[in-house]
């Protein structure tokens, strides 16, 4: 089956086709993605109503790029997925809204996908990952551990109880007055400094339910930082190498407790697999190795283009669900939240 899929839900506009064969395998024919970077930089942070104007600009556009470059037209595509939240739901808005247009107009089945399931799922596009695996979703907005058992079947084992990783690392740069988006900037001037200069918290460490509380770290970082104002370069640098170890250190603790956890209530998982943009930092991609080596799993983290939003992972998540028979009809409501453990599931669908 060939699906396209459309991705509206923050700062990046999106639209692809994927192929699924019956075999299960997936192929990307086409991914375009337009950041809107540039647009967001001088607030340092993504403004909804400019993310959604943005998104209605190019939208067309892009669909059109993506079907071009496919060799496909929407007579031979078997679906239209679009992301219908979680996110800023004026960008949720005009995605599926442009989707429910296209699917009324061709005839062609609708699958409205959670974006958070379709990061679950993108690694059995990538490494074709058999269910069930532990699941490490980090991102700007997200930061969960998840038992991924199949199509639409997710166990939250552990959740953020205040910021989300990425956020932490964008609030920390914009604190040391670095530039947007933070991670990679905090990352980058890490591998300057020393980090084991500042004696930053390990929030949550040791406890049995592998949570993570990020607010404590953010807050240890601003005292130190304000107490030695004004600070150098070398500072700045120090800095943000002590905050990044601690978020590994951090990383570390939660991931073993959650594996652990993992393997009582579910069993041994087929892999250990990271999503969202913070897995394309390297210092954590290391700290994942060694947990996956350690419980003797594999450790799967999908390409760093697939692993920021993209269109490919809402088209390959439509794709399982339509081989499931899960569509969706044209009054399904776009949505700003909309947990994991809420989408449902051939098993349990009416």
């Amino acid at each position: 089956m060939i699906v396209l899929g459309i991705e509206t839900t923050c700062d990046e506009t999106a639209a692809a086709i994927v192929e699924r064969d019956h075999s299960g395998h997936g192929r990307i024919l086409s991914d375009i993605v337009l950041s809107q970077t540039d647009e967001h930089a001088a607030f340092g942070g993504v403004v909804p109503e400019i993310a959604a104007r943005a998104h209605v600009e190019v939208l067309d556009l892009l669909i059109s790029q993506a079907m071009a470059e496919a060799q496909c037209d929407f007579a031979s595509l078997d679906g239209i997925a679009a992301a219908a939240g979680p996110g800023l739901i004026g960008g949720v808005i005009v995605g599926l809204t442009t989707a429910k247009a296209i699917a009324l107009v061709h005839c062609t089945p609708l699958i409205a996908v959670n974006h958070l399931e379709a990061h679950a799922l993108t690694a059995r596009l990538t490494d074709g990952v058999d269910f069930p695996y532990c699941l490490f979703l980090a991102s700007g907005g997200h930061t969960q551990l998840l038992a991924v058992r199949g199509v639409g079947d997710y166990v939250l084992l552990g959740n953020t109880m205040d910021d989300a990783i990425g956020e932490a690392f964008d609030k920390t740069a914009k604190l040391l007055g670095l530039g947007y988006p933070g991670g990679p900037e905090v990352e980058r001037l890490a591998l300057r400094g020393n980090a084991h200069r500042f004696a930053l918290p390990r929030p949550m460490q040791y406890r049995r339910e592998p949570d993570f509380s990020l607010s404590g770290l953010k807050t240890a970082l601003r005292l130190e930082a304000e107490r030695i104002a004004p600070l150098s370069e070398q500072d700045i640098a120090d800095l943000c190498a002590s905050f990044q170890q601690a978020i590994v250190d951090t990383i570390h603790d939660r991931l073993r407790a959650g594996l652990r956890v993992f393997a009582e209530r579910h069993g041994v998982p087929n892999a250990l697999v990271a999503a969202g943009g913070v897995a394309a930092n390297q210092s954590i991609r290391q700290i994942l190795k060694r947990l996956a080596d350690d419980a003797r799993i594999p450790l799967i983290v999908p390409p760093p283009d697939l692993c920021t939003d993209n269109g490919a992972m809402i088209a390959w998540a439509g794709a399982e669900r339509l081989a499931a028979g899960l569509t969706d009809t044209l009054d399904v409501a776009p949505r700003a939240r909309w947990p994991l453990e809420e989408v449902t599931h051939a098993a349990s669908r009416d």
